[in-house]
């Protein structure tokens, strides 16, 4: 059924004239003084009868009027608000993120494999079982992000366990076993090897990335997420030409 048919059914179903949603959505617009949000009889038979499409304004008044929750009409028009987070890494390919606790992992997967043309290999770290499911989350590390490269090249998806929030120190003999941290920043996030000095929070490159060490103020300027307890990952890089570019915006972002 199209939009404006489930919205003419959704006001039947209400027992509303057209008539009435008009005054209604008078005493909508004037409550707010925006006449925006006023829709006229003749407009919203052009809307049920797929001439029209609806403005956020309108479209919020109608929420209102049929007591319909906003972001279901809004999904009638192919507008869902839980799709925000699902589409930044195709919006924003080279920046770092970290996916929401809520977002299906399965559908976040799909999306940052499609558009970066991943075929994954998993990796996981040689590190203890983390507590639970519920203590893991899901990040990406973006297209112009070289810190762990090559031991985790940029596109590809990282599993964060948040219990493990602390650069404790901890005896290593390999950089496999070396912990690797997701970390939040003002403006984004990281993913490397952390060191704690005072209250600098050192955020260390792989030993062949073209990246620096990070120094942030701690808490203050970069906070941990967690630990990073598996990724997967390209096993051999993209173009040359793509390589080189991400590299230059890196080391331009740092400047």
């Amino acid at each position: 059924m199209a939009a404006g048919s489930k919205l003419k059914s959704l006001r039947n179903r209400c027992n509303i004239t057209v008539r009435q949603v008009e005054q209604a959505s008078g005493r909508i617009a004037d409550a707010k003084g925006d006449k925006r949000f006023r829709i006229s009889n003749g407009w919203l038979a052009q809307l049920e009868n797929g001439i029209s499409e609806p403005s956020i304004c309108k479209l919020f008044t109608l929420s209102v009027i049929y007591r319909a929750d906003f972001g279901d009409l809004a999904r009638l028009y192919n507008v869902d608000i839980a799709e925000i987070q699902k589409y930044e890494t195709i919006a924003n390919p080279h920046s770092t993120q970290m996916y929401s606790d809520n977002q299906p992992r399965s559908d976040t997967t799909l999306n940052a494999r499609a558009f970066t043309g991943l075929i994954p290999q998993l990796t996981t770290a040689n590190t203890p079982a983390p507590d639970g499911p519920q203590s893991i989350r899901q990040g990406y590390v973006g297209l112009a992000d070289y810190t762990m490269y090559p031991l985790i090249r940029p596109g590809a998806l990282v599993e964060i366990d948040i219990s493990q929030n602390g650069p404790k120190r901890a005896s290593w003999h390999n950089e496999f076993e070396r912990p690797i941290f997701f970390v939040e920043l003002r403006d984004g996030y990281a993913c490397g090897w952390c060191e704690l000095q005072g209250n600098q929070l050192l955020i260390i490159p792989h030993h062949s990335s073209p990246s620096t060490v990070r120094r942030l103020t701690y808490p203050r300027e970069a906070e941990i997420v967690g630990r990073v307890v598996g990724y997967n990952t390209r096993c051999v890089d993209p173009e040359p030409q793509a390589i080189e570019a991400a590299r230059l915006m890196t080391m331009k972002a740092r400047k």
